[in-house]
């Protein structure tokens, strides 16, 4: 299929774009989009005539599948509606850009229908870079390029926006592309070479062509089709081709030239005219696809019902929209044929269709139906028989009625009941009116039942039916109602079988019910089943939803019966609930758990404990007797080992399954009390206070530390102390040995004391010997100068200074920090003071921070003083003065000066190197010289010498090294050596192929490849010729070259693909050709293969002769030959 389908009416130019088949209910329809909006196509297809489910495809340009491009932009979506049997597909592009736009197309197909239908969309806005891949320079065509989906490339030209990139590369030599695309910011090389070719391929316009025909066009069989063309000249004449014939101007082909305009009219056209064309001027040529279709066949005139007879002929006559159409008949959704005994006979006569049934018997009674491919008639055909009496069922004191329509009015007849002939009388009345004769009986009795029958008078045989008289059904069952002595109880699992005796007749129907959902015959696990006087409910392994009232209905038509039966399922109860550790001991827990949420139908009578390790796989059982509470305490578990506990619900049906498993504990003691408990700091408002581990943990982590305090006069400081008494120093526990007690009244009196926690609870306390006062205690100044520090601090330039360095006193001392004798400015070092330390910071150091920083801490008149020594250091500069002071056979003596700039630290050396004038790579020939002379040796004959030499210090090498403004020359002596010419060989060759192309034959629709190899020197150009018309440009083809071996690969051949492709190579050495043919065979069997092989396999069974097989291998390859002509 082809985008852009066009083409023109005799009035007006519509859109030919039609339904093949007519599967679409709803097209796609073109769209505009705004760039970065969403927009969503739907096409929708109607399933209730589909023997399948349809498959649909989307496609961008020609062939480009766009299934295998879903992703961010792009997303395909299917619903399907089983109540209008209609499948909605959706391709949803999200975020447009600009290289979205142009021509889609949506393909449907379902077994062997199809249809397609083309749209175009719109995108709107600007959009710096983009690519179609185009190629006939088709604005409207061309693969959507969603590569750019995948992978995120920005290809910017440059940062100035007056300079265009694409100008500069389409002007600039191929081996300047990779220069000027690092200049401009280009990464994509790739695609950057893409698009100047299709730049360049853009430029080449035809000469001849103004405007081309379209790439396909698309009519109804019978319409007429405009294919329109533009030229250059107005002069010109051209030619149309159909399938590479010239097209003759007739009567049905007409030519016109209006001005540039030249028009092809093909008027009335068939399936004939479903072929390519091609329109030539001079050289050049344009061409087209024109396909086709035909209109449906519709029915203009529908079936009629009819009824006939027995044995009289019928016709089924119905009319179409077009002669010689084909149609196929239905009996009851059975194809009709014509069978043996031509019991169906099938009439075309123009338009009608008509189907013959000769000697109509009941057999062919039913619904008969007419198909085209573009709709359906159904008509119902009824045969009558002799007349049938039908059988009554009534009850007590109804009428009965026998009625028998006979063909003949004339006929008379006889009734009788069980072999007895009926008279008239009071109840019973007979009469005959026209072909109906009638028997009534009234007040119907019990003793009225029986066989009556008609006998017709002249004829051999008789009409019976039955009279039936009803009896009202009754259900005898002793347990109905919903009461508790009524209720049938079944234990979960057993089967519930319920017989239940009914009477009536006619033989009831019986209908069970559960609230209001009916309960049907089957064999699943709740099922009903009637038998003679009997209805049996059956329930196959009772659960709990099946517990409830059932409902039993006898119904027949003398009246219905009642019952309810009340059935309850007991079972195990649920499992309880999540067991929960309320504590721990030594050796022991306690454990609570809430009851199970049902409890079977039954009460609860007690629990069942298990426990296990948590490395074992073993439960183990606490109790055998039901254990009626909801906590219990367990014992005799090992300290320090792991466990978990689950729970067993029983009841008088059994024991229900286990709990989930409680959260795993681990039975442990209290440690004992910390030790070493004192006082390490008091102020006006808060204490510090420190101690250590208790000495037993116990097997379980400890969990952190409590920390109590009371005042002097409560009850905490009686014998034995209250516990109410004590106020938590902080929320929760601390894991440390030490904490700062805040926001105490000064003067207090107070007593502490610390527990240890962990998992079994607190420990006994660790007190204080005697309680604390709390108020301020005066200390010294003192400073703790780092070991570090009491050397110089050396720092690189642009390093960060942090020093921190702690001190004492009380109350808290003043801190002052100064540099060489003068205060320190903020704006010089940052400085931050606490209680116990002071930090000096500096963010990024310059040489102007080195110097002596003294620091003193002061309480009132009482002080403490420390200095630090600190030293930036930064690079050297370079040496000074070096110069080249002697000169002897391969060796030079250098000297130079220290720089004046040692860095602000000790010149450590110096790095000195050599560098030959001719390619001036620098080699080192001293590290860590520490002299400012050296002798350079080892130099080469016949070479010129720079010096340079880099200082050192300890931070590393100066930035800049000082070279020496002379060179040294090593002189050689010897003869001077004079290479030999040589004639330059000339290694260009001529063209030549070295493997040919190969004939083939390729079935249409399947990708086929022609191969060759070249050789030649320089790389001949490779151009593609069919049937001397070169196809270099073309789309269909791809052309392909790797390493001398060149391939043409045509996609998708048709029979108009078939001919004489040649391959042409040239250099400025020659030119060489190659040709082969290419035969595009159509889709059908390949006969003349398969009869060979089944020869060879016949003959080789049957010990044949090898000359007698290349007989019978002609003769099948000449019957292939025949038979394919013929399809």
């Amino acid at each position: 299929m082809l985008n852009g389908l066009t083409g023109f009416s005799d009035a007006q130019t519509p859109d030919t774009r039609q339904d093949l088949t007519g599967l679409f209910t709803e097209k796609p329809q073109s769209g505009e989009v705004t760039m970065g909006e969403n927009i969503t196509f739907v096409a929708k297809v109607n399933a209730e005539s589909l023997l399948k489910k349809p498959t649909v495809k989307w496609f961008k340009g020609k062939w480009m599948d766009l299934a295998s491009k879903s992703g961010k932009h792009l997303q395909l979506k299917e619903t399907y509606d089983r109540n209008t049997k209609v499948y909605t597909f959706e391709m949803q592009i999200i975020e447009a850009k600009a290289n979205f736009a142009g021509a889609y197309r949506c393909e449907v197909a379902s077994r062997n229908k199809f249809d397609s239908c083309n749209f175009d969309l719109t995108v709107h806005g600007e959009w710096p870079y983009y690519r179609k891949t185009s190629t006939d320079g088709n604005e409207d065509s061309g693969e959507l390029d969603f590569s750019a989906l995948l992978r995120k490339r920005a290809v910017q030209a440059s940062s100035d926006p007056d300079v265009d990139v694409w100008k500069i590369l389409s002007g600039a030599p191929a081996s300047e592309y990779e220069k000027i695309a690092f200049q401009h910011g280009i990464t994509d090389l790739r695609g950057m070479l893409k698009r100047l070719k299709k730049m360049k391929k853009e430029e080449k316009k035809s000469e001849a062509f103004l405007k081309k025909l379209d790439p396909a066009y698309q009519v109804t069989k019978g319409q007429k089709i405009k294919l329109a063309v533009e030229v250059a000249n107005e002069d010109v004449e051209v030619k149309w081709l159909k399938n590479g014939q010239e097209i003759q101007p007739t009567g049905r082909y007409i030519f016109e030239s209006v001005g540039n305009m030249r028009y092809l009219t093909i008027n009335n056209c068939s399936l004939a005219d479903d072929a390519a064309y091609c329109c030539i001027v001079g050289e050049e040529k344009c061409t087209t696809e024109l396909f086709v279709k035909e209109p449906p066949v519709t029915i203009v005139k529908n079936l009629e019902d009819q009824m006939v007879m027995k044995g009289e002929r019928v016709e089924l006559e119905c009319e179409v929209s077009e002669e010689g159409a084909n149609v196929k008949w239905e009996k009851d959704g059975v194809e009709l044929t014509r069978d043996e005994s031509f019991k169906y006979r099938f009439k075309k006569d123009g338009c009608k269709h008509v189907l013959i049934i000769n000697d109509a018997s009941k057999e062919d009674c039913g619904h008969y139906k007419v198909k085209t491919n573009g709709g359906e008639s159904m008509a119902e055909l009824l045969v009558q028989g002799e007349c049938r009496i039908a059988d009554l069922t009534v009850k007590a004191k109804d009428q009965a009625v026998f009625k028998c329509e006979v063909s003949d009015e004339n006929v008379k007849g006889t009734w009788y009941k069980n072999g007895v002939e009926v008279k008239a009388d009071a109840r019973i009345n007979i009469t005959h009116i026209g072909r109906i004769h009638k028997l009534t009986i009234d007040e119907v009795k019990p003793e009225d039942e029986g066989d009556y029958t008609f006998v017709p008078d002249g004829y051999a045989f008789n009409l019976s039916a039955k009279l039936n008289f009803l009896d009202p059904p009754k259900i005898h069952l002793d347990c109905m109602g919903r009461t508790s002595e009524s209720t049938i109880i079944v234990v979960a699992g057993n089967k519930l079988r319920l017989d239940v005796p009914i009477t009536g007749d006619p033989a009831p129907t019986v209908i069970w019910t559960k609230g209001e959902k009916v309960i049907t015959e089957g064999d699943g696990r709740v099922h009903v089943e009637t038998t003679k006087g009997h209805c049996i409910f059956t329930i196959e392994g009772a659960e709990r939803q099946d517990e409830g009232i059932y409902s039993v209905v006898v119904r027949n038509p003398a009246g219905e019966d009642t019952a309810d039966i009340n059935v309850k399922v007991v079972d195990v109860p649920d499992p309880p609930q999540t067991p929960t550790i309320v504590s721990v001991g030594e050796d022991s827990c306690v454990v609570t758990w809430e009851p199970p949420l049902f409890d079977g139908g039954q009460p609860i009578i007690g629990y069942v404990l298990e426990r296990k390790k948590i490395k074992s796989y073993r439960w183990m059982r606490l109790n055998f007797d039901p254990y009626p509470r909801t906590t219990y305490e367990a014992r005799r578990m090992i300290e320090g080992v792991a466990y978990e506990m689950r729970v067993y619900a029983v009841n008088s049906i059994g024991m229900s399954r286990h709990s989930p498993a409680s959260k795993s504990f681990v039975p442990v003691a209290p440690t004992s009390e910390p030790i070493g408990l004192c006082v390490d700091d008091v102020s006006d408002t808060s204490i510090t206070l420190k101690w250590r581990r208790p000495e037993k943990i116990g097997a379980a982590e400890l969990e952190g530390y409590g920390v109590e305090y009371c005042k002097e006069g409560s009850k905490c400081w009686s014998r034995p102390p209250a516990s109410d008494e004590w106020i938590p120093a902080i929320d929760g526990l601390t894991d440390r040995t030490s904490m700062i007690v805040k926001n105490l009244t000064t003067g207090d009196k107070l007593q502490f004391r610390v527990r240890a926690y962990n998992m079994a609870g607190p420990s006994a306390p660790a007190t204080l010997a005697q309680p604390v006062t709390i108020r301020e205690i005066m200390q010294r100044p003192k400073i703790w100068l780092p070991r570090i520090l009491r050397q110089t601090l050396i720092k690189k330039v642009g390093d960060t200074v942090n020093i921190v360095i702690p001190f004492q006193g009380k109350p808290r001392p003043k801190v002052t920090w100064s540099k060489d004798g003068e205060p320190l400015s903020p704006q010089f070092a940052s400085v931050r003071n606490s209680e116990v330390d002071t930090i000096l910071f500096i963010r990024k150091t310059e040489r102007k921070h080195s110097g002596q920083y003294d620091l003193q801490v002061q309480i009132e008149n009482v002080e403490d003083t420390a200095k630090v020594m600190l030293q930036i250091v930064d690079l050297p500069g370079p040496p000074e003065a070096l110069k080249i002071v002697d000169i002897w056979g391969f060796n030079v003596a250098l000297e130079w000066k220290p720089p004046k700039d040692n860095g602000n630290c000790e010149i450590v050396g110096y790095n000195i190197q050599k560098a030959d004038k001719k390619t001036m790579e620098w080699y080192t020939v001293y590290e860590q010289y520490r002299r400012t002379n050296c002798v350079v040796s080892d130099l080469i004959m016949g070479n010129e010498y720079v010096f340079r030499v880099f200082s050192i210090n300890l931070v590393g090498f100066s930035t800049e090294p000082c070279q020496t403004k002379d060179s040294v020359y090593i002189q050689k002596t010897g003869i001077v050596y004079k290479p030999p010419s040589y004639k330059e060989h000339d290694f260009s060759e001529a063209p030549k192929f070295t493997h040919p192309l190969m004939n083939r034959s390729v079935i249409a629709g399947y990708n086929a490849t022609l191969s060759c190899s070249v050789r030649g020197i320089p790389k001949p150009k490779v151009t593609w010729y069919k049937n001397k018309m070169d196809i270099t440009h073309e789309a269909k083809y791809r052309m392909l070259s790797k390493q001398g071996v060149l391939t043409l690969e045509i996609r998708k051949p048709c029979p108009f693909d078939g001919g004489v492709y040649m391959c042409k190579a040239v250099n400025d050495s020659g030119e060489d050709i190659v040709e082969c043919k290419l035969e595009v065979r159509r889709k059908y069997p390949a006969w003349h293969t398969v009869g060979p092989v089944v020869v060879i396999f016949y003959s080789r069974l049957m010990n044949i002769h090898s000359n007698q097989i290349n007989i019978l291998s002609v003769f099948c390859l000449l019957l292939a030959n025949l038979l394919s002509m013929h399809a």
